[in-house]
């Protein structure tokens, strides 16, 4: 199933408290028990004023339907269209 690379505006992101970020955990989590396994938050990376995440979806509908139903931002949704690290750089990588 595809990979999804969502951005999220948060103003004041990186100085959300340990409770704060695990209450919009939970309700991520409660968000997704809604619509069933479909969609599947992988990780988040809380940045200054942003919260970057990866999600498995179908498609980027069902990824923006997660969004509107949980009242999350995703200003910008992409596909990841596959991954690298430094192993990338190996004879006979990928």
């Amino acid at each position: 199933m595809p990979k999804f690379l969502i951005e999220r505006q948060v103003p004041g992101a990186g100085e959300l408290s340990r409770d704060e970020l695990m209450a919009i955990a939970q309700h991520n989590c409660a968000v997704l028990e809604q619509i069933g396994p479909k969609v599947q938050w992988v990780q988040s990376f809380v940045t200054g004023d942003r919260l970057t995440c990866v999600y498995i979806a179908p498609d980027e509908a069902a990824v923006r339907e997660h969004a509107r139903l949980g009242g999350f931002r995703a200003d910008r949704v992409e596909r990841i269209v596959t991954t690298m690290d430094p192993t990338s750089a190996e004879p006979g990588a990928g």
